[in-house]
C-alpha cells in the first residue's frame, strides 16, 4: 500500500478555507478518485509544530492507494478536476510525496 500527501506549507498571508477544504475539496477527492481505486483519505489541519512554535504545515491530505501504478491512474482520470479545485480554498501550492507504508499497527 502506498500514501500520497499533499502538503500545504504554512506561509504567512497566505489563504487557506480549512471549513471547504474539509467540507467539499475531500468529499470531492472521494468522489473522483474512488472508482479509480483510492482506498482511504484522510484530511489533517496543522496545529502546533515540536517545541510549540507554529506548525510547518496548514494542512495535509493522505490518500491511500494499492500502488503508485493505481494513483498514477486514478490521477490521470480524475486528477484534472480535483486540482481544478484548489483555487476555491487556499492560494498556497500543494508539495505532494508518495511514500509506501512499510509499518501499520
Amino acid at each position: 500500500m502506498i500514501r500520497v500527501s499533499a502538503l500545504y506549507a504554512n506561509q504567512a498571508g497566505a489563504r487557506f478555507d480549512h471549513v471547504y477544504y474539509a467540507q467539499r475539496h475531500i468529499a470531492l477527492v472521494r468522489e473522483r478518485l474512488t472508482p479509480h481505486g483510492l482506498l482511504r483519505v484522510e484530511a489533517d489541519r496543522g496545529l502546533a509544530g515540536g517545541g510549540g512554535g507554529e506548525a510547518p504545515f496548514v494542512a495535509a491530505a493522505h490518500l491511500y492507494f494499492a500502488s503508485v501504478e493505481h494513483f498514477e491512474a486514478a490521477f490521470a482520470a480524475a486528477g484534472a478536476a480535483v486540482l481544478a479545485d484548489v483555487p476555491n480554498y487556499t492560494d498556497l501550492q500543494p508539495q505532494l510525496q508518495i511514500s509506501a507504508i512499510v509499518v501499520e499497527a
